[in-house]
Parts: structure tokens; C-alpha cells; sequence
């Protein structure tokens, strides 16, 4: 059995999203973290080792980080084909959209709501309009990040993208919000949503 050491209405809320895309079976193990308000502390039962969520434990194996997570997971639950498997056509593309939230997108969009000065060649990073740019860019001319195929991609960095236009972090234009509204419509995306609504 799947655990996904869990709090809702965090970046592990995305593994939820690409559990239930999967149709897998999984158990979520809600775990507290600290918080940037100071509340909150580290969890001992949580096996990242920041006290961060998500981790996940499956057969033996830890993974934890969001992108680690959804790798292991899609190219091991393969009942639902949700990226390019080792070999495959588009599987650069896919590596590399998959890394984009966390090591571009977020970055950039905290960069902007923490109102820190983006210094060109110093950040590993691109600036926030400049990720703007390039999103738009690439969603106005296809469905998904993959094309007209959904994947996991879309769940991670589609997902996160979601939140970011939630919290007037990023810029809404036409593109994006069709785009947000697509993914978010899936009956996957609304399963997780309601097992992370407070009770």
C-alpha cells in the first residue's frame, strides 16, 4: 500500500491529484510541519527529512520531494498512462516540464509576492514576467504541457500554476485561466479536492 504523508491544502495536495489520476490504492497519513507564521512543528513520524510534505513510502522505498514523487509514481503505476515511459518519444520534454515548478516557477513567483529583486545570472532561476512569458507562450499553442495528452506534468506544474493564479502570485490572462480551468474540471482533480476540504 501507497502512504503519502499528507497535509491538505499543501504541495502534497498535488500527489492526492496524481493518486487519484493513477487509480491506485493509497492511504494518507496527515502529519503537521512548521509553518512560516512559527506555528506548526516538525512531525517524528514523517520520514522527510525536512519535516516537509510530501514523502511517500511504497514497497519499501522513501521518496520525498513533490517531482521525485511523481516520477516514482508514473513510471511505476502504468494502469493509467500519465507521461512517456524510459525511451519513449517526448520523455525529455516530459523531465523537463516536471522540474520546472519547482526549480523555475515557484522560485520565480515567491521572488515576486516576497518583492525580492530578481538579479539576472545570480538566481538560479528565470525572472517572474520571463516565466510568464514563456507558460503563455507554450499553453497558447497546446492543450497540455505534453501537447493534446494529459500527464503528470499538468498535475505538478499545472496544479501548482492553479494555486499561483488563486493567489494573484502570477499574472491571469486568457491562456492560463482556460488552461487552469481544463485540468481543474477532471473528476480526479475534484476527488482530491474533496478529500482535502476541511471537515
Amino acid at each position: 500500500m501507497i502512504t503519502l504523508y499528507h497535509s491538505p491544502q499543501t504541495r502534497s495536495s498535488s500527489i492526492v491529484w496524481l493518486l487519484e489520476e493513477l487509480q491506485v490504492p493509497y492511504e494518507t497519513k496527515l502529519v503537521s510541519f512548521r509553518r512560516a507564521d512559527g506555528t506548526g512543528e516538525k512531525d517524528p513520524v514523517n520520514p522527510h527529512p525536512h519535516g516537509k510534505v510530501p514523502a511517500l513510502h511504497d514497497d519499501g522505498e522513501t521518496v520525498f520531494e513533490s517531482s521525485a514523487i511523481a516520477l516514482y509514481l508514473t513510471d511505476k503505476c502504468r494502469k493509467v498512462r500519465l507521461g512517456p515511459a524510459l525511451g519513449e518519444p517526448k520523455r525529455g520534454e516530459f523531465l523537463s516540464w516536471l522540474a520546472y515548478r519547482a526549480g523555475v516557477m515557484e522560485p520565480a513567483f515567491m521572488e515576486r509576492r516576497l518583492k525580492i529583486k530578481h538579479i539576472q545570472g545570480m538566481m538560479g532561476w528565470a525572472a517572474p514576467d520571463e516565466v510568464e512569458e514563456v507558460l503563455n507562450e507554450h499553453l497558447a499553442k497546446n492543450k497540455y504541457f505534453l501537447g493534446d495528452e494529459f500527464s503528470t506534468v499538468d498535475v505538478m506544474l499545472g496544479g501548482g500554476l492553479h494555486f499561483m493564479l488563486l493567489f494573484k502570485m502570477a499574472t491571469e490572462t486568457d491562456v492560463l485561466k482556460e488552461y487552469t480551468a481544463r485540468i481543474t474540471a477532471r473528476p480526479a482533480f475534484k476527488r482530491a479536492a474533496e478529500r482535502d476540504a476541511p471537515k
